[in-house]
């Protein structure tokens, strides 16, 4: 057989292509996770001591959020409820905020702000801060330590979440791929199981969400999951409504099946044919893009800045990925299943997997100029290692994909055998009309030429010998006499595990003649599996605080100092990185009551999550710079871990203040941050 090597400068110029593709693949998947939103502001602040009690709490949120009656709730020292339960719109263009009314008279103490609401993308957030009416007080408020979308509902809501795009995937992309590439792939059993349980897993999976997002969204517990009150709330969200949309989608999802592998399969005159693949392709398009429309209208693109060209921009990512990724499905299943897929179909799907990288390319940059922050983060945060290790993976698929298509440029179509001839008379494909347990073709399983195969197909002599004498003499015997031929059940069903035993090394025979073949047979199974460890770094990534977030809100909290005014004390949070181990965290220092003379000193060092961070020193130092003041040194006192207190700091005039402040965590690692504040 005579191979063409491929031009150099046409796989250059498509290996870029596809090189970008995957690299706005790369920072597209990144997205959803930097679209949720976050808590940027409350008044009163976290940690606060007010001389009187506010009338209400105000939240202010980075993005959009949907509020419910008892998105935020007040408790009081004892735990029972402070607020009004009268959740109030404070928005005001581009600041989002939101409150709640305050019951009058409310006495002095520490007081707990629980606040759980739901982003524009869809994921539920939560957090708790605490302030106090004149002095700190013990506090009986126990708030759950669980994350929201966290639990059993949130692994359960992941996962199905995660298999509906998988089912989108190979329901769209291995549908295209049987119009598309390889129509007589409609008649192999192999492809039909393959897309029906694509579009099973997806109708599934959309069903509980359906149900899990009541519980996912507020309680966290499973069994809310068939209360008909909250199920009734979630359709009337935005997310409920496209589930809901989605399921009626499906179901003309499933006439598009049902015609492609029924009425299109016995159609014999070509015009017919050619007409049912015109009305299947303008019909199954806009089903493809009505479902893939679901994502788009619920989660990020939704969302931001330019929504209405993120929208169909995001449409077509997700219709792009299917057609590449689950065209490569049902591609690697009738190479499995079907050896005898013709070279001309798996060109075909080259050419759509070529356009379908060419699209992910031009909506990937955009989505991640869109979403995605700066590159500073790749190396500095474990968002950024995540992405590294997935370009890295990237990067393998890449080459795996260019050496699958130096395969399919050597490949040369399988002569066709007598099932095929036989199935290509009655308009059916061969492969399909033995109805063979196992869903290979019955072009390999051969029932006539089985009995007269020679030994070298696995099977011993003395069986076929027997079977010779007793599935073709014995009946011709029976014939001449005029009598009825016995049959032996036993006898019967050796000679059938005889003859699967025989179809099988067929089968093997088969696959292992064209050495083409099972190299690109190799190389797109090595793809899918990259592929699957690909979604689960990508999985992870989705869950992990992304590098363009942490950034911004350690800027946002270097840049803003907090006003000092009367009887209310200087709040402040600094971030940290010694270096070392352990060595991140945040020290929340307050200056109380943050005027001119004696002042108390409260230091709070935390790690990343919040929970306390015991360092073994911390200082600190006050500086007014602009009357030549200080370093003002204060060495604070360790009270328990994480909390370090001094009292009697003199504050000797007003002024712009620089508090300086030494984290040591281990005896060679230790910053200093500093921040600049307003005092009296």
């Amino acid at each position: 057989m005579t191979t063409t090597a491929p031009r150099l400068g046409t796989a250059l110029a498509r290996l870029l292509i596809l090189a970008a593709a995957l690299l706005g693949t790369l920072l597209a998947g990144a997205a959803p996770a930097s679209a949720h939103a976050a808590l940027t502001g409350s008044d009163p602040k976290d940690g606060a001591v007010v001389a009187t009690a506010p009338k209400e709490v105000n939240l202010t949120f980075s993005e959009q959020v949907a509020m419910s009656a008892d998105s935020i709730r007040v408790l009081d020292p004892a735990g029972r409820r402070a607020d009004t339960g009268e959740i109030r719109d404070l928005c005001s263009g581009s600041i989002v905020r939101y409150g709640v009314e305050l019951r009058a008279g409310l006495p002095d103490g520490t007081y707990t702000v629980a606040w759980q609401t739901v982003s524009a993308d869809s994921h539920p957030i939560a957090g708790a801060f605490t302030f106090s009416i004149g002095a700190p007080s013990a506090t009986s408020v126990a708030l759950p330590d669980r994350e929201p979308g966290g639990g059993l509902v949130g692994a359960l809501y992941g996962i199905a979440r995660y298999l509906s795009y998988a089912g989108f995937a190979v329901l769209v992309g291995g549908g295209a791929f049987v119009l598309v590439c390889w129509p007589r792939g409609a008649s192999v059993r192999p492809v039909q199981r393959t897309v029906v349980r694509a579009w099973l897993t997806l109708t599934g999976a959309t069903l509980v969400m359906l149900l899990l997002r009541n519980p996912y969204t507020g309680s966290g517990e499973l069994s809310d999951a068939f209360d008909l009150a909250g199920l009734k709330s979630v359709l009337e969200t935005k997310t409920g409504a496209a589930l809901t949309s989605r399921l009626l989608l499906l179901g003309a999802a499933a006439l598009f099946v049902a015609v492609l592998f029924g009425s299109y399969t016995r159609r014999t005159d070509p015009k017919e044919k050619k007409d049912l693949v015109f009305g299947l392709g303008i019909g199954g398009a806009v089903v493809a893009t009505g479902i893939a429309g679901t994502w788009a209208l619920a989660e990020h693109a939704s969302t931001g800045i330019q929504p209405g060209i993120a929208m169909p921009v995001d449409i077509l990512h997700l219709l792009a990925v299917a057609a590449w990724l689950g065209g490569l499905t049902v591609l690697l299943v009738a190479l499995h299943r079907a050896p005898s897929v013709e070279r001309a179909a798996v060109e075909r799907f080259s050419k759509v997997a070529f356009a379908s990288v060419a699209v992910l390319a031009a909506t990937g940059l955009y989505q991640s100029w869109r979403q995605v922050g700066s590159w500073s983060a790749l190396t500095g945060t474990r968002y950024g290692q995540l992405l590294l290790v997935k370009i890295g993976l990237m990067a393998v698929l890449v080459g795996i994909a260019w050496i699958s298509r130096l395969w399919t440029r050597r490949l040369a179509d399988p002569p066709p055998v007598e099932g095929e001839e036989r199935g290509a008379k009655d308009g059916e494909g061969a492969e399909d009309a033995g109805g063979d347990e196992d869903g290979e073709d019955s072009e390999v399983s051969g029932t006539d030429e089985a009995p007269g195969a020679s030994g070298t197909d696995g099977v011993s002599g003395p069986s076929r010998t027997d079977k010779a004498s007793g599935t073709d003499e014995a009946p011709e015997a029976d014939e001449a006499s005029g009598a009825a031929p016995v049959v032996d059940p036993e006898r019967a069903a050796q000679l059938a595990r005889q003859r699967a035993a025989v179809a099988t090394a067929r089968r093997k025979r088969e696959r292992d003649a064209d050495p083409e073949r099972s190299g690109l047979r190799r190389s797109v199974l090595t793809e899918a599996a990259v592929a699957v460890v690909l979604l689960v770094v990508t999985t992870v990534l989705t869950a992990t605080e992304p590098g363009r977030t942490e950034e911004e809100a350690g800027r946002s909290t270097a840049a803003s100092g907090p006003a000092a005014v009367p009887d209310r004390p200087v709040e402040i949070r600094l971030p940290f990185d010694t270096g070392g181990v352990d060595g991140k965290g945040v020290v929340r220092l307050s200056l109380d009551p943050g005027r001119t003379g004696a002042n108390g000193l409260h230091l709070y060092v935390e790690r990343p999550d919040g929970k306390p961070l015991d360092v073994p020193e911390i200082k600190v130092a006050l500086t007014l710079e602009a009357k030549d003041v200080g370093p003002l040194p204060v060495a604070p006192d360790r009270i328990q871990a994480g909390h370090w207190s001094a009292s009697g700091v003199q504050i000797p005039m007003s002024g712009e203040w620089r508090i300086q402040v030494t984290v040591r965590t281990s005896d060679i690692d230790q910053t200093t941050i500093d921040k600049n504040v307003k005092i009296g």
